[in-house]
């Protein structure tokens, strides 16, 4: 057998050889290596509050900040102070600043054509808190409130049972302004409630600024040009924390009935020694939470839910410590605010 004769020259051909079918090798190879994954868009939400001088709306920032970190989502917060030409300033800056949606709590419900109109031009999702748009509005991506119509029905229910229980039928109101949906709704629920029920709502006042010096002036207004009066029906917290105050002044704890939507730290402890004897829990943080939630759905294409109304259940001085109750006040407002 002839072996063959290895010499320099041939190694050196076997070695180009074997580099030339590499390199033809390497595109191929090139082409089935995966791709690097691009990073993942972090999106930007704007919350806008009507006012952050009300301890309501400072709740719900606390809720959709919270749900923004969870999310991974960067946050900002702009205060309108009650004016409807700061909020529509507040939501060209945040259109300036590169926001991707809008979370907003409406200066009114009057006051949200003109923030639609423009956040539909840029494809800017937003999401309604507490107060819902105008009636007839459908521009928006969710509105996440109460189911205030509900709610005031079961109020006023339970306020006439109130005034019954002190010998009348004589009903009392603080509202929040009527130039908000939720408002509206509190109001029609209620006064189909005094109807069904048999009680006289004999005077409604409506806030102004939502203060508890407010409250106590419109509570004192009340009580005088109708001192008949057996329980009050509050549509806010503060109306219930300035009722309360009046009543305590008066030497009237007990003998007129006050219940309230909302809840705070105050009320609560006002419930717990027998002041007020109703709250009716507003989710003030959960609205923050949803609202979020339900934007980040519209950017990232998971379902969205346009109308979110949160029950707000009705506790006592009996049950306010329960689990069930205790997890409602948890997103009501957050544990640095105060007791639960």
């Amino acid at each position: 057998m002839t072996r063959a004769l290895v010499t320099p020259s041939s190694l050196r051909s076997l070695a180009l050889a074997a580099a030339f079918a590499c390199a033809a090798a390497a595109p191929a190879l090139a082409e089935t290596k995966p791709a690097e994954a691009k990073p993942a868009k972090t999106f930007t939400v704007a919350y806008i509050a009507p006012s952050l001088d009300i301890s309501y709306w400072q709740w719900v920032a606390y809720g959709a900040k919270t749900k923004a970190k969870e999310l991974g989502i960067a946050y900002i917060e702009l205060d309108s102070h009650n004016s409807p030409v700061d909020q529509m300033t507040n939501v060209r800056t945040a259109l300036t600043r590169g926001v991707d949606a809008i979370v907003m709590g409406p200066v009114s419900s009057a006051s949200t054509p003109p923030v639609l109109r423009l956040l539909k031009e840029k494809s800017v999702p937003v999401a309604f808190t507490g107060i819902g748009p105008q009636p007839g509005a459908t521009d928006y991506t969710a509105t996440v409130t109460a189911n205030n119509y509900e709610a005031g029905r079961e109020e006023g229910k339970f306020v006439c049972g109130l005034a019954k229980e002190r010998g009348g039928t004589k009903v009392g109101m603080l509202s929040l302004p009527q130039d908000r949906e939720n408002a509206q709704k509190y109001l029609k629920g209620a006064k189909e409630a005094f109807a069904a029920e048999g009680c006289d709502l004999v005077q409604v006042l409506q806030t102004k600024g939502l203060t508890v010096r407010e409250a106590v002036d419109q509570a004192n207004d009340l009580l005088t040009a109708h001192p008949d009066i057996k329980a009050i029906y509050g549509m806010y917290d503060e109306a219930a924390t300035g009722a309360a105050k009046v009543l305590q002044t008066k030497g009237l704890v007990g003998k007129v009935g006050v219940a309230t939507a909302d809840g705070s730290p105050t009320t609560v402890r006002l419930l717990r020694d027998g002041v007020i004897q109703g709250l009716f829990l507003q989710e003030a943080g959960g609205q923050g939470i949803e609202a979020v939630q339900q934007v980040y759905n519209a950017l990232t294409g998971a379902p969205v839910t346009k109308e979110l109304p949160l029950p707000e259940p009705l506790v006592t001085a009996k049950d306010i410590d329960s689990p069930a109750a205790q997890a409602k006040l948890k997103r009501v407002y957050p544990p640095s605010a105060g007791q639960y």
